[in-house]
């Protein structure tokens, strides 16, 4: 039986809802699945056949310690097939929302020295309400410059939940 590892960076739990959206269709096919937040990754990686690692963008960027476990684990990621997906409201725009079309995936790819298997793009979630004062107020601005919702009590899901289920089943193929 396969071992696969998803672990994922999250700021608001979207990108961790999609890695549950993954690790319940791998396990649907029949692959064993561990499933933990990016900095419980280390310990699990000598387990795992097989690498996922989910990140979401804030700001224009991922989090640090994206980063930081990449570097420290190049090895370890390198000699396993693995994925890469990030999560990013760009991503809602039909011309922003594959690995080569996405400028966050296109900044990663570029920047990182460690080359997935597979890579994956999804929208998130804009949800207005769990935002702090500032966060809210920053986001509804990058929104309004790109044409997107800005009330302030607004909640969007654009994550497209078939594409994740498609991403899980090339991660199941790796």
């Amino acid at each position: 039986m396969t071992r696969v590892l998803i672990l994922y960076s999250t700021v608001d739990g979207q990108t961790r809802r999609i890695a549950q959206r993954i690790e319940a269709q791998l396990q649907a096919q029949g692959q064993q699945v561990m499933l933990a937040d990016l900095s419980e990754g280390a310990a699990l990686l000598p387990q795992a056949d097989k690498v996922v690692l989910g990140a979401s963008i804030r700001y224009g960027k991922f989090r640090p310690e994206l980063m930081a476990f990449i570097e420290a684990n190049l090895a370890a990621l390198s000699e396993r097939p693995s994925a890469f997906y990030s999560v990013n409201l760009v991503a809602r725009k039909a011309n922003k929302n594959t690995p080569q079309t996405n400028p966050y995936m296109l900044k990663f790819v570029a920047r990182s020295p460690w080359q997935p298997t597979l890579l994956g793009v999804f929208a998130g979630k804009l949800n207005y309400p769990i935002y702090s004062f500032w966060d809210r107020q920053v986001i509804r601005f990058i929104m309004w410059m790109t044409k997107g919702p800005t009330a302030a009590d607004a909640v969007v899901e654009y994550t497209d939940w078939e594409e994740v289920e498609r991403f899980a089943g090339r991660v199941a193929a790796l």
